[in-house]
């Protein structure tokens, strides 16, 4: 029988912190996995909750799906970046771990964190998130951070887990050995079927009839949202739901401008975030799912998109692909590949049908009870080591 394992998660952000992205529901789901299969599992995090939050000034501790969490005093931030001061404090006074597991690169309280097992000997996971590659913002400065400050957090880790092989390519052009990099998948949870359809197109409001795209995840520059704007603009009667909250990198405010050029207000809907448990009747209504995104380690918005049967487009950029087999339309990313897509499963009731089966299907091999299993053997094989 396997011995039951102490694992501690440190993560910039943690559950109820939505607005942080995928990596939270990600994270809580493999934490409660852990728990449901008898390990324990501590978690440091900052005291963050979300952009634009006060300050927090004491540390909070709570029980999240049977794992402790230590939500630390935070009184220095900037929007995911939390100075929390008593990191290596805090996991010194913890039973000793077998393992522990830092999720996010760049932040302070993972980079104290991984410091700390290097000098107590304690081997430790890390997991990217899609951050090692720098992008997006400050991309120069991020080159040479990661060639100084954050160089140890990477060089010590015992495994780095890749949620693609589009991120183990981004761990090798960082230095790290092909031998200390694991592929595990994000999990799906499985969509409610028998959600009601219908109040999307009451919320926005939508003519019945009209069809819909729809992009769910953080508004948020990178996630290709310009480009389905553009798409949808493109196609007469169709409408975009675009759904998630905004990052406050002023996304949202780029969007309303460009779909005011394009003449298409009326179509073009920026729906903001929904409770996760709306978002089954949110699939049921839309007739095709686009993740357009530049780069994505991942993409669990088009898994899930996928396990409610949902035909999904996804640009050539998301690791996610590569779990989807035949059920997903991969293309380029540029608009006029995405456009042709959508126009394609639109005019045809048939292909989305046999599109959203396939799908659903191949969702079904990433159920978290898998992904947790492979992950514990991870775990595993790092104690012992």
């Amino acid at each position: 029988m396997r011995r039951p394992l102490r694992v501690v998660f440190v993560a910039p952000a943690y559950w109820p912190a939505t607005a942080f992205g995928g990596p939270i529901p990600v994270m809580r789901a493999l934490a409660a996995g852990l728990v449901a299969n008898g390990h324990r599992v501590d978690v440091v995090t900052t005291g963050l909750r979300a952009i634009g939050a006060r300050p927090a000034f004491r540390t909070v501790i709570d029980v999240v799906d049977g794992a402790c969490v230590r939500y630390l005093a935070t009184p220095l931030w900037f929007r995911w970046m939390g100075i929390a001061p008593a990191t290596a404090r805090t996991l010194a006074r913890l039973p000793r771990p077998d393992v522990v597991h830092i999720f996010g690169f760049r932040d302070v309280v993972g980079t104290h964190a991984a410091a700390w097992c290097r000098r107590h000997d304690v081997p430790y996971v890390f997991e990217g998130l899609g951050m090692v590659r720098p992008k997006l913002r400050k991309v120069a400065l991020k080159r040479v951070l990661d060639r100084t400050i954050y160089r140890g957090v990477l060089r010590g880790a015992a495994i780095a887990v890749a949620a693609s092989s589009r991120e183990r390519d981004e761990y090798l052009e960082a230095g790290i050995p092909s031998a200390r990099i694991a592929i595990r998948p994000n999990g799906v949870a499985p969509v409610d079927a028998r959600a009601a359809g219908g109040s999307l197109r009451r919320r926005l409001p939508i003519p019945d009839g009209a069809p819909i795209v729809l992009s769910v995840g953080r508004v948020a520059a990178g996630k290709g949202l310009e480009l389905l704007v553009r798409t949808v603009a493109a196609i007469p009667h169709a409408h975009g739901a675009i759904v998630g909250p905004d990052d406050g990198h002023g996304t949202t405010a780029e969007l309303l401008r460009l779909r005011r050029a394009l003449g298409a207000a009326d179509r073009v809907h920026l729906v903001g975030a929904v409770a996760p448990a709306d978002l089954g009747g949110i699939y049921r209504d839309a007739d095709v799912f686009v993740l357009a995104s530049a780069h994505e380690n991942f993409g669990l918005v088009a898994a899930s998109a996928a396990s409610a049967g949902l035909p999904v487009v996804v640009t050539d950029r998301c690791g996610v692909a590569e779990f989807l087999g035949d059920g997903v339309v991969v293309v380029p990313y540029e608009q006029t590949a995405i456009e042709d897509a959508v126009r394609s499963l639109l005019a045809d009731s048939r292909t989305r049908r046999e599109l959203g089966a396939a799908g659903r299907r191949a969702a079904a091999t990433l159920a978290w009870p898998r992904i947790v299993a492979l992950q514990v053997d991870l775990y595993d094989r790092v104690a012992r080591q």
